[in-house]
């Protein structure tokens, strides 16, 4: 394997599907979405952040979307299939995903979880996410990641 690969890109070269990766300086400890947008020259709605919360029935949902949006809970709930859903403790993202803050992917948490991707992201050719680590983005095509991830499409901001 390639040097510095995480477990992401492990997982989409085992799967055969096409990425491109950018990094990103975090020596100035701006590592939110709207300010990896601006250190990768790409706009806000091209770069999505990655949401974990759990619902009533204490199902864990993983939620993407633009970095410059917020998450409607009660769209998320909806398109979850829950009457409720809550976003987990920060405290709790390394333990339920794998991953620490700023470096949540999609891809390649510990367990599956069901995935939902903002219905966006159907109209742009590729789109950013975390590759797992803090200061490194995956660019894919949303239909790959919505395959590798098992994802559904809903509006979710």
């Amino acid at each position: 394997m390639g040097k510095g690969k995480t477990n992401a890109m492990r997982m989409l070269d085992a799967a055969s599907i096409p990425y491109g990766t950018t990094e990103y300086d975090t020596k100035d400890g701006l590592t939110d979405g709207v300010s990896v947008a601006e250190k990768v020259g790409r706009k806000t709605e091209e770069v999505f952040k990655t949401l974990v919360a759990h619902g009533i029935s204490k199902q864990y949902y993983v939620f993407v979307i633009p970095v410059d949006r917020e998450l409607n809970l009660k769209k998320a709930a909806a398109a979850a299939g829950e009457k409720k859903v809550e976003m987990i403790p920060m405290k709790s993202l390394q333990q339920i995903t794998g991953y620490i803050k700023g470096g949540c992917s999609p891809i390649g948490m510990k367990k599956p979880f069901p995935t939902l991707i903002d219905g966006s992201a159907k109209e742009l050719k590729t789109i950013l996410v975390s590759a797992g680590q803090v200061g490194k983005q995956i660019e894919i095509n949303p239909m790959d990641l919505s395959q590798v991830t098992a994802a559904a499409f809903a509006e979710l901001t």
